[in-house]
């Protein structure tokens, strides 16, 4: 749970809201977290454990460590984002792709909705015509950049290796494909899928609400290079 948690606040482009709250979390109650109750005892338990932890004699720099982590729960819960964090951990759990922040047609679309926010996010995924790119927000420098990603390549190549595609519906054309996941009310995070006798991935990010589909093929080149990038 302190894994997903400081991952989360990472991946959702957060570190520099985070490093306001920190230099003043506050002491107030967290809001309930209504329909979330099994999430938030979970949270609770985590920051009781490392609380403990970091009553123990350790050192200066261990101390801090924890204290790093006990911020970040204690920042998702005051936040209340126990529904983000919630969906981010079942994405996870089922070994979905590389989480993503938001999904749009054109990269003029994801310019017009980075300007637009009070603070982008930072070290974000974001999706432009289904093709993954990294949001780069370096507020001391003023950038704001949409480079590719490789991430999905690495994700790919792991997954191949990890759940060697079997697919569970296979179509005849991609229209065909999309059509069908479209088509379901809740599909799975992922799922092996043959179109015109190539191994597809088909994808749904339930935080955006945004299904996609991706070929295996994408993958080539990377095998070996993911063993040195982990997934998230």
């Amino acid at each position: 749970m302190a894994r997903d948690a400081l991952l989360f606040i990472e991946v959702t482009g957060q570190r520099y809201r985070f490093e306001d709250f920190r230099k003043s979390p506050g002491t107030g109650v967290p809001p309930r977290a209504e329909g979330f109750a099994s999430l938030r005892e979970r949270l609770n338990k985590t920051a009781e454990f490392f609380t403990q932890l970091r009553d123990e004699p350790e050192s200066a720099a261990e101390r801090e460590l924890i204290q790093v982590i006990l911020d970040a729960l204690h920042f998702i819960s005051s936040t209340d984002q126990y529904s983000a964090f919630g969906e981010y951990v079942a994405h996870v759990e089922a070994g979905g792709p590389p989480y993503v922040v938001a999904a749009f047609a054109t990269k003029e679309e994801a310019e017009a909705w980075l300007k637009q926010l009070p603070q982008p996010p930072d070290s974000a995924n974001i999706l432009i015509a289904n093709r993954y790119h990294d949001v780069v927000h370096d507020l001391k420098a003023h950038v704001l950049r949409l480079p590719r990603s490789r991430a999905l390549a690495y994700y790919l190549a792991e997954l191949k290796k990890e759940q060697p595609p079997s697919a569970v519906a296979s179509f005849r054309s991609l229209e065909e494909a999309t059509a069908w996941l479209q088509s379901q009310s809740e599909p799975a995070s992922w799922a092996w899928v043959l179109i015109a006798g190539e191994f597809y991935l088909a994808a749904y990010y339930r935080n955006i609400h945004h299904r996609a589909l991706y070929p295996l093929s994408m993958s080539k080149g990377y095998d070996e290079k993911s063993k040195e990038t982990p997934r998230q």
